[in-house]
């Protein structure tokens, strides 16, 4: 889940437990229904916007030993078992896993620069991607967040995120997916999915686009983005 999503979206309703209160069992049922709910959720958007492949195949690698056994270990229901291994190894080798075969993770677009002496740049996304990461940061927070979802629960975590580290993610990219989280938030997931569908009209799913093309659909900025 997404960006990393399930650090995102934490539950509201309750204190989380500790992973080593829980059954065995607790923790693989809990984490299993937890990614099929994400998928679930992730089905309905994609399908929304017609992409019927990426909605069907969307994050089939959580379900590799490398992030399901994690995922298993540190489960507690509230926010995702990444946080967890992060805090207890220093990294999260299910993340890492994760973000580098998933393409709707911004951060599977980052590369280093042909130029010397510079830090590592985001890649323009194809659009089709873009959307599906739409539908991921939604679906996160539906599936974590239940009855107390709020539809500008996705725009709170993304500037909550943006707060604490610099993205790197490529500006144009960045232009659209603040502009598809501030509709989501104002106008509720339906309008959000509406923009993204004619912009996979205007761009056939490709990466050929600019920030222009959201230009007229952005409201605000928040400080520090």
């Amino acid at each position: 889940m997404g960006a990393d999503l399930g650090e995102k979206a934490e539950n509201k309703t309750a204190p989380a437990p500790e992973a080593a209160e829980l059954s065995l069992s607790a923790r693989f049922f809990g984490h299993l229904g937890t990614v099929l709910t994400h998928k679930k959720y992730v089905c309905i958007a994609c399908f929304r916007m017609g992409l019927y492949r990426q909605g069907i195949f969307h994050d089939m690698s959580k379900f590799s030993p490398t992030e399901f056994v994690p995922g298993v270990r540190y489960y507690n229901g509230h926010f995702s078992p990444n946080v967890t291994e992060r805090k207890e190894l220093g990294y999260s080798a299910a993340w890492l896993h994760h973000k580098g075969r998933n393409r709707h993770h911004f951060e599977y677009w980052n590369d280093y620069p042909v130029e010397p002496g510079t830090s590592l740049k985001g890649i323009r996304m194809p659009m089709r991607f873009v959307a599906e990461m739409i539908a991921d940061r939604w679906a996160a927070c539906k599936a974590y967040h239940g009855g107390a979802y709020r539809s500008s629960d996705a725009w709170d975590f993304y500037v909550k995120s943006t707060s604490k580290r610099r993205l790197v993610i490529h500006p144009d990219t960045q232009a659209v997916l603040e502009a598809a989280l501030l509709i989501m938030r104002d106008e509720g997931e339906d309008a959000a999915f509406r923009l993204m569908v004619r912009l996979l009209e205007q761009t056939g799913g490709s990466g050929d686009y600019t920030a222009d093309i959201v230009a007229g659909e952005r409201k605000d900025r928040p400080s520090g983005i």
